[in-house]
Formats: structure tokens, sequence, C-alpha cells
């Protein structure tokens, strides 16, 4: 039986990231089709965006299985910002505006212990079987200023726990080995696998 379903994201990073983790799992990523807009997301947690995105997807392709996922940065001393609104965090979807916003509200904080988050990614998986969901995450601590180049959004500021290096100073495979989003598809994938 061939297992597949689509992503439900217009984000190539989360695409490609997404095959590079289930990649020799057998398991297909589908892209979202062309045409798809996805309305704003309004939801109050990971999970309800997560949804709310499959749920629009699947308006699309019908009966055939959709996850929809949803992650973000939260960071202890802002009170879980920037969180669901990790993306637009400055107001727009500019990356560098974001870390630069971040680094800004954190730079009271001069010890490493006060600048503790951690990544959470959240997936919501709708097919035959319902509605089911995966979710991950890793800790880390908010650097001081940007390291690496690599990986996209937060990443060059997120120092994973342990690690002494941001996502951004890792490989593609390094990263999927520990990332947040990688821990909440490699769930997805042992329930896909056991069907």
């Amino acid at each position: 039986m061939k297992l597949n379903f689509y992503l439900a994201t217009k984000n190539a990073n989360k695409l490609r990231e997404a095959r590079h983790i289930l990649q020799g799992t057998g398991i297909l990523v589908k892209p979202c089709p062309a045409g798809v807009i996805f309305p704003e997301e309004r939801g109050k947690t990971f999970e309800e965006n997560a949804f709310r995105k499959a749920a629009h997807l699947k308006e699309f392709v019908g009966d055939e299985p959709v996850a929809g996922e949803d992650s973000g940065l939260v960071v202890e001393k802002l009170n879980g910002l920037p969180g669901i609104f990790s993306a637009r965090f400055s107001g727009s979807g500019d990356d560098a505006k974001n870390i630069k916003k971040l680094l800004g509200m954190l730079s009271r904080y001069k010890d490493v212990t006060d600048r503790k988050a951690k990544f959470v990614a959240v997936i919501v998986l709708l097919g035959s079987h319902g509605k089911l969901t995966f979710t991950g995450e890793a800790e880390g601590f908010i650097t001081f200023s940007p390291r690496g180049g690599n990986g996209f959004g937060y990443d060059p500021v997120f120092e994973i726990e342990g690690t002494g290096r941001t996502f951004a100073e890792l490989s593609a495979e390094e990263k999927n080995r520990v990332s947040h989003r990688s821990a909440a598809f490699r769930k997805l994938a042992e329930y896909m696998l056991k069907m």
C-alpha cells in the first residue's frame, strides 16, 4: 500500500524539511496543489492553526490524507511569545526583522539561563482515521546574536540545549535528527507505518 499525504503549507522550506525527515520511510509528502490559498491564521494554539490548514486543504483533495503543521518559538521570559505569531512577529514574514525584534525584547537578559526557549511543532493529520495530533519540541536558548548560515526562521538565534550550536550551524541532516519538526514527523511516520 502506498503511504502518502498532502502537506498543507505554501512554505517551501517546511515541505523540503518534511520530505528530508521522512526520506527512506516510503512515505510520500505531496505538495499543496497550485491555486490553494490558505486563510489567515486565527487559531489560539499551534494545534488549532494546524487543524485549520489541514481542514482547508481537505476541501480541495477529497479523501486523500492531509497533514497541517504549525510551529513556532516559545520564549519563557516573553510569556510564550512569539509563539503562534512566530512567522509574523515583526508584522511581516521577514526572518531578519523577526529576529531583530526578538533580540531587542531580550536585550536586558544578559544571563543565558534567562533566555530559555523551545521550538514547538504540532501536526494534525486528517484522513480515514479521523483527526490525529503529533507534537515535537526542541529545548534551547536564544543567543545574543545570529550564528550560522543554514536553516530558516529563528534558526540562527536558537541554540540547542547541550550542543553549543544553533540550528543554523547544523547541516540539514544534523538538524533533522534533533528538531521539533523532525520529532513530530517521526511520530506521524510511526503511526502511518503501523496502519
